[in-house]
């Protein structure tokens, strides 16, 4: 299979050049490890949409925060994905922490971050959040700063590529990439491809990705650290505690501990940043939640951990010495080009990470524009639809009057639908991304069974192949009765 571009990895950065890319006469493809898109550290991250105001001048993360928070707004909201732009505050106690906060300030004005004022006084700044802590006195306030649904936006962007053309191929690891005359032979666990370029956008794996195709080439790689975060989600009783995102001073470790409402109405906190070696490390502990929720206190109050409904944790792809994105073209590799090390803010930037992309391409490859380029928006949740319309979808599809989800509402009509989507869900946790159904206080605790069923009978699949999530990820290893 030829194409003229190859994208390792599927998460917010790649979809967002196989989006870009899908608006060219270009056969492109997307090859990912996993069974889903936005399936690793795409779907596990605190849903920012920064401002830009901490990235250093004249870097990829300072120039491409600004243009995506710009750009993300306007494509979100034509997308359908859930987006809100509430703003952020960056709090601190104005006798030690005034120079960092000015100095954040100085910086977004030199990046062109609009909407930046410095709020001084306690009254002020409690008039906008009356749950800080009541020592707070200083403050960033950046109204453009927005929160959004990460995995809905990478799904959409997905889905676009998809339709205009673009393959994806899941669930296939890429094992080997050899240099040809023309450009790359790429190997993977179930097929042979070849492309003129290669993106490498496998975040905490890109490491080696580079490596499998540099082989013996004398040419300086980079290592992939892993960083772990974690974090809690609340239920929606604790969502109005505070209306902005809440950031804390920042350190050499990143943002700090952050508080702030989500866009469907809980309220997340965390997190925290702790190096580690395994890449698939997960899990929560004792301690990174402890030091999650004794370090949000410093900045917020009120806030009631009975509520907490789910803890998760991201690991962000973090490459030490390095103070920018790792966006560079291979020395001794023409035409691979290493898209790594986009840790934060890399949600917010991503979508401008496919103009670099096509920068890379222009002038080597011809490059055509096509004469139709399809949005496509994701379907509005069927809770969120007006009356007339529900009624309308109800008469057309009578799948949309079963609720599957009672804590979210999401019906039957739309679990159907998220199968047969562009890129269809093919696990619960594929369901729930989707849809949101699991999503709830229960956290899947009556819905899950229901979902199971459907994704067997819809799909057709054995027992043991329906998974929570990752392929392999069984929820059913056998039967106890009845035979096999």
């Amino acid at each position: 299979m030829k194409y003229d571009v190859i994208i390792i990895g599927a998460g917010i950065t790649g979809n967002s050049i196989a989006f870009e890319l899908s608006k060219y006469k270009l056969k492109v493809a997307v090859i990912d490890k996993e069974n889903d898109v936005a399936n690793a550290t795409t779907k596990a991250n605190s849903g920012i949409i920064h401002g830009g105001y901490d990235p250093i001048k004249n870097t990829y993360m300072a120039r491409c925060n600004v243009i995506g928070n710009r750009k993300t707004r306007e494509l979100a909201k034509k997308l359908n994905v859930h987006i809100k732009n509430i703003g952020s505050l960056v709090v601190g106690r104005k006798d030690k922490d005034k120079e960092k906060i000015d100095e954040l300030y100085e910086r977004g004005i030199t990046n062109g971050v609009p909407g930046l004022s410095i709020i001084d006084g306690k009254e002020q700044i409690h008039l906008l959040e009356k749950n800080l802590q009541d020592d707070i006195d200083y403050a960033l306030l950046c109204t453009s700063a927005c929160i959004i649904s990460p995995w809905e936006y990478a799904l959409a962007l997905a889905y676009t590529a998809k339709v205009n053309g673009t393959d994806f191929f899941l669930d296939e690891e890429v094992t080997d990439i050899d240099k040809t005359e023309s450009g790359f032979r790429i190997k993977t666990s179930k097929n042979e491809y070849q492309s003129d370029f290669i993106f490498n956008c496998a975040g905490l794996y890109a490491d080696k990705i580079f490596d499998l195709a540099l082989k013996d080439a004398k040419e300086e790689s980079f290592k992939i650290t892993p960083v772990k975060g974690e974090y809690y989600l609340l239920d929606k009783d604790q969502g109005d505690i505070v209306s902005h995102v809440i950031f804390q001073i920042p350190s050499e470790k990143g943002k700090g501990v952050l508080v702030s409402p989500t866009v469907h109405g809980n309220l997340i906190i965390g997190p925290d940043a702790l190096e580690i070696e395994d890449k698939d490390d997960v899990s929560n502990t004792y301690s990174g939640l402890s030091f999650v929720k004794e370090s949000s206190k410093q900045s917020v109050k009120n806030i009631n951990f009975a509520s907490n409904i789910r803890n998760f944790t991201g690991i962000r792809a973090t490459i030490k010495g390095c103070d920018d994105f790792y966006i560079k073209e291979s020395k001794t590799l023409p035409r691979f080009i290493n898209f790594a090390g986009i840790k934060s803010p890399g949600l917010s930037s991503a979508i401008e990470f496919g103009t670099i992309a096509v920068s890379f391409i222009r002038g080597r490859k011809r490059l055509d524009k096509k004469k139709h380029f399809t949005l496509y928006p994701l379907p509005t949740f069927f809770k969120d639809l007006k009356e007339s319309e529900k009624i309308k979808l109800l008469k057309k599809d009578p799948d949309y009057g079963e609720v599957i989800c009672r804590c979210e509402t999401v019906t039957l009509g739309e679990i159907k639908k998220a199968i047969d989507a562009p890129i269809g869900a093919r696990s619960i946790d594929g369901i729930k991304r989707r849809t949101n159904a699991g999503m709830g206080r229960c956290q899947g605790g009556f819905c899950s069974h229901k979902v199971f069923s459907i994704l067997k009978k819809k799909l057709n699949l054995p027992f043991d192949e329906v998974y929570q999530d990752k392929t392999g990820s069984q929820i059913v290893l056998f039967k106890t009765k009845g035979g096999k």
